[in-house]
């Protein structure tokens, strides 16, 4: 495994000095991490302080080796280029991203076709709210805004506020 980590970071640096110095720009130092989990190949963040990270799928990356070198590690450093080159306001699989990833000879589609079946998928929960029109299902999130008296959603078609649905017992009266 240690064998992966150091071909995506020593392919990561790589595409990095070889985009900073055909676009003549200074590329802050990125970190790199194996975190990434579900179905998603790569991710780029930038946080507030303007530091910037790479997240790699440890599982994807063991399960499609060759593949993920090739396109996933390619991908996501165009971001980090396309941002460093031509700012935040760019679309983020726009002409900018293309252009580097030309650069790089790389596949410039979006999404990846790795197998996902042996990667977890997080199960997410819903909850049932009514209005006077129809039901919703709210996020974890929501729900928990709502029973914290945080906030409060109404309906976008019959601007009710949403209560969460109650279930009835079946009566023969």
């Amino acid at each position: 495994m240690n064998a992966l980590f150091q071909q995506a970071e020593a392919l990561t640096a790589e595409l990095l000095n070889q985009a900073a110095q055909h676009f003549d720009i200074r590329v802050p130092a990125v970190e790199i991490r194996f975190d990434l989990r579900g179905t998603a190949a790569g991710q780029v963040r930038l946080h507030r302080n303007r530091t910037l990270e790479i997240r790699y799928n440890l599982q994807l990356l063991a399960d499609n080796r060759e593949e993920f070198i090739a396109r996933t590690v390619p991908h996501e450093v165009a971001h980090v280029i396309a941002y460093c080159a031509f700012g935040r306001r760019i679309k983020p699989h726009g002409k900018e991203w293309k252009s580097v990833m030309g650069l790089f000879n790389a596949d410039t589609r979006r999404c990846h076709s790795y197998p996902v079946s042996t990667v977890r998928r997080r199960q997410i929960t819903r909850y049932r709210y009514v209005c006077g029109c129809r039901t919703h299902q709210l996020s974890a999130i929501r729900h928990n805004r709502i029973s914290r008296g945080q906030t409060s959603y109404s309906c976008i078609h019959c601007n009710q506020t949403l209560q969460p649905a109650v279930k009835q017992a079946n009566r023969s009266d």
